[in-house]
């Protein structure tokens, strides 16, 4: 059975790529900010282009935290992707100016320290062992966009509940690439942009709802 999913409409760019993806990925897409089909949906999509503050902004105005956090207390998927993955943490820092995130996830989103900025082009990852997204795509490498990242993972976790599975990458300093957690995973760089390999990781979660 065909899972449907939704992309999030809340004005950020590349919606239209990502759509397109996981139609590839085999899934039957829809981009809305409708609040029913957004909860409805198997899977939504939080895509995220540009200043965290700005997309924390139209974030707020199109009544996505409420919806994120309906579908999370559900266990429904919900997959962050660039933007969308940083604003899950609690806080962003950028131009000196600390915003206010999502806090589905403790942590500061920060400046790389990188001697070029931003980090544009493809880059390995270091997958967890434990990682869904990346199975059959542990070696590949995937298309990163940004010069802010989260460099560290704070929420700690006791069993029996399940640990986080984390991905890291590096650009000047090691950086989280992929975040797995339950019903909630997120990716800092961009699937839809990153050919074969990010078909096969935006397929992968789509397996999963």
């Amino acid at each position: 059975m065909t899972k449907k999913v939704v992309v999030f409409d809340y004005g950020s760019g590349n919606v239209h790529s990502a759509c397109r993806a996981l139609e590839q990925a085999g899934a039957e897409v829809e981009l809305t900010s409708d609040r029913k089909k957004s909860l409805e949906a198997d899977g939504l999509i939080l895509p995220g282009v540009g200043a965290f503050a700005a997309v924390m902004e139209k974030l707020h105005l199109s009544g996505a935290e409420s919806i994120i956090d309906q579908r999370l207390s559900s266990s429904r998927p919900v997959l962050g992707i660039c933007v969308g993955m940083q604003v899950m943490f609690s806080h962003g820092v950028e131009h000196g100016i600390d915003s206010e995130g999502l806090g589905q996830w403790p942590g500061v989103v920060e400046m790389l320290d990188a001697p070029v900025l931003p980090h544009i082009g493809w880059s390995k990852v270091q997958p967890d062992a434990a990682t869904k997204l990346f199975q059959g795509v542990e070696d590949e490498r995937f298309y990163f966009v940004h010069s802010y990242a989260a460099k560290s993972w704070d929420l700690l976790i006791e069993p029996p509940f399940i640990p986080a599975a984390l991905t890291w990458s590096e650009h000047g300093e090691k950086f989280l690439a992929a975040v797995e957690n339950g019903p909630l995973s997120a990716t800092q760089f961009h699937p839809e942009k990153s050919g074969p390999a990010g078909l096969k990781l935006l397929s992968n979660w789509i397996q999963t709802l």
